[in-house]
């Protein structure tokens, strides 16, 4: 039930458990200015406090607009089946994977449910809530705070960086050091991509270029690798361009697999007959591809 309360009333304890969007809140607040608050806002009832869920833009917007009554509904009054409850229905709330991370990563340390608890709480598998607790696991405090607050971007650590943790081409320490240096700086998520390259592949100069501040430099000095193919022969550039697509739908793959939207037996059944055919040539593949990595590495 909607009910109208203060909102100055809320517990903001899980603020930082939500990405920020710069862009997405300004849009957010301008709807809100125009049309008023019209989608209620989402906690738990314990004892005392009124802990905020869901609904941390519409809050920030109203704090901005000076609306001290907002509409509010309650998953219920324990903080812990409240988390609960939200998380499954969060395909529709649209919460990210680290979102849900951040959330599940809670209730395992701070309310002790085991993974099995929190599997059977959510109706998932235990290995979709271990997938979860991994990616928040691999993340420093450092890490997080910059993803969680908008100063990196979410799918660049998701689907560039996570490639260099799951190779071992990069330590944590490396992961921290390159987000420190690029966060913040308005990069598109292509220039990062091609910062992150240079940075954990390229050679000494340019991560001690990166590290000087020279961002511009870098990213002009990456254009020129990608661009220089006056020397290469029409079957060589052939060769970079399939490299690029297979990169490129890779990506695709890895961040659409799970999307929740997918749900009718026909796309099941040809998805799973065409990845089958994927998977029977990944073993060669990767043998090929390592194979034409140490040729090339030796340029």
């Amino acid at each position: 039930m909607v009910q109208n309360v203060e909102v100055n009333s809320f517990d903001l304890r899980y603020e930082n458990y939500r990405l920020r969007n710069a862009g997405a809140e300004q849009a957010l607040l301008c709807s809100i200015s125009d049309y008023g608050l019209r989608d209620p806002l989402e906690g738990v009832d314990t004892a005392g406090r009124r802990i905020l869920l869901n609904g941390f833009k519409r809050y920030r917007c109203a704090k901005k607009l000076g609306i001290g009554i907002v509409p509010y509904s309650s998953l219920g009054t324990d903080e812990v089946m409240g988390i609960v409850n939200f998380l499954r229905i969060s395909n529709s709330k649209c919460l990210t994977i680290l979102e849900q991370a951040r959330l599940i990563d809670d209730l395992h340390k701070v309310h002790k449910m085991s993974v099995l608890e929190i599997a059977r709480g959510l109706e998932r598998s235990k290995s979709w809530v271990s997938m979860r607790l991994g990616v928040i696991g691999k993340m420093s405090d450092c890490v997080r705070q910059k993803v969680f607050k908008g100063k990196f971007p979410v799918y660049s650590y998701m689907y560039t960086l996570s490639q260099f943790i799951r190779m071992n081409c990069a330590k944590a320490e490396e992961i921290e050091e390159f987000v420190n240096l690029t966060a913040g700086k308005n990069l598109s998520i292509r220039d990062i991509e091609k910062l992150a390259y240079g940075y954990f592949r390229g050679p000494q100069d340019f991560k001690a270029q990166l590290k000087e501040g020279n961002i511009l430099w870098a990213i002009e000095r990456m254009k020129d690798i990608n661009q220089d193919m006056g020397d290469c022969n029409e079957n060589e550039k052939s060769m970079l361009r399939d490299l690029e697509i297979v990169q490129k739908y890779m990506r695709k793959i890895i961040h659409k697999s799970t999307d929740p939207r997918f749900k009718s037996n026909s796309f099941f059944v040809q998805a799973n007959l065409l990845a089958g055919g994927i998977l029977s040539k990944v073993s060669p593949f990767q043998r090929t591809l390592r194979q034409f990595y140490d040729r090339s590495g030796q340029a």
